[in-house]
């Protein structure tokens, strides 16, 4: 029977060596469900997607989301900041400068693929209806986006600069406004003098 016991403990003990998950298995995971929801997010608005719906498109089931996260607004604010991240690095960042920046910002690339995009113009008109942990996720990233524009200007100020405001609003609008207007001929003028005017 001592025997039994042992050999039953030894294979439970086995079992769970198996079982258990690689070192940094539980973050990759997270960071998968980041990625997900923040394609999803700024593809569908942030009232769009539920968590089953984000849970399946990170290929994982609706059980585990809360190993992860408290709730939905954890993930939407890291989704957020993780978006922003994604935008800093690959518009703003290495040795792009300003006339670069505005050439990636200011594309029909942007225009058309939304959940790839800067998560400002994406959802910002959204951030005001979002509970505090969400809106501070896009105060973090529009003031990270305006620290980053202020750095490419020729001579960049230890405070931001009237110039890099109104370019960030310009950069933002230009996106919106060419999603609204459903006319490529008028998405590629607006681009262009958008371009044009915030290089100035």
């Amino acid at each position: 029977s001592e025997r039994r016991g042992a050999l039953s403990h030894g294979a439970s003990h086995a079992m769970m060596t198996v079982l258990r998950y690689p070192e940094g298995h539980k973050d990759e995971v997270r960071k998968r469900i980041v990625s997900a929801a923040s394609e999803a997010l700024r593809s569908h608005g942030i009232e769009g997607v539920s968590i089953p719906q984000l849970m399946k498109r990170a290929g994982l089931t609706h059980g585990g989301f809360y190993t992860h996260f408290a709730d939905r607004e954890e993930l939407v604010a890291e989704a957020v900041s993780a978006a922003a991240a994604s935008t800093g690095e690959g518009v703003f960042g290495g040795s792009n400068d300003l006339a670069r920046v505005l050439e990636l910002y200011l594309s029909p690339t942007h225009v058309e693929e939304p959940a790839r995009g800067c998560v400002l113009a994406a959802l910002g008109a959204d951030a005001g209806r979002q509970p505090p942990p969400i809106r501070r996720a896009f105060a973090d990233a529009a003031r990270g986006m305006l620290s980053l524009l202020e750095k490419k200007r020729p001579r960049p100020s230890r405070t931001l600069s009237d110039e890099t405001l109104v370019r960030a609003a310009l950069m933002i609008g230009a996106i919106v406004l060419g999603r609204l207007v459903q006319d490529p001929a008028l998405v590629d003028r607006i681009l262009r003098a958008t371009r044009k005017a915030a290089a100035g």
